[in-house]
């Protein structure tokens, strides 16, 4: 399949996504032109905030491939990516990205982001969501051991 006709199926997915009670945002994962997983955005109905249509389809190509490295592989989104969406894309190794509306087209609909963009350069005592360090000199145990681990898989 062509670029086209990729995105073309994400955008499909995203409308039909609509009618069935998700939202609207659709997501396709291509190898070599053949689609290897899709996604929508199923918050409402999984009552799961992480399911965006992105984190569904790499969630899905990841298992249809056996591999969390989605190397080699592009994702086309019916809409820029949240940055939720966009760190997972970036963990899973995708070549490259291809959306159809931006960020902009989705705030105007009461999906806006911005706040999160201007969380994430406060220093966390600054930030809305409270927090704290706590046992740090018990939580370092897992990250020393990781650090000594011979057969580990790095990712």
């Amino acid at each position: 399949m062509t670029k086209e006709e990729l995105m073309r199926k994400a955008i499909e997915f995203s409308v039909k996504n609509v009618a069935e009670g998700g939202g609207p945002f659709g997501a396709v994962i291509a190898r070599d032109g053949e689609i290897v997983a899709v996604g929508t955005n199923r918050v409402v109905p999984d009552n799961d905030p992480t399911a965006h249509a992105e984190v569904s389809a790499i969630r899905a190509a990841a298992k249809a491939l056996g591999t969390f490295d989605l190397s080699g592989c592009e994702i086309y989104t019916s809409c820029e990516p949240c940055p939720m969406c966009l760190g997972a894309i970036y963990w899973a190794r995708l070549d490259r990205m291809y959306y159809g509306n931006n960020k902009h087209d989705a705030a105007a609909i009461g999906f806006d982001d911005a706040f999160i963009y201007e969380e994430l350069e406060l220093k966390p005592e600054s930030r809305c969501l409270k927090s704290e360090v706590l046992l740090p000199d018990e939580a370092i145990r897992a990250f020393l051991d990781w650090k000594d681990k011979s057969d580990k898989v790095e990712y």
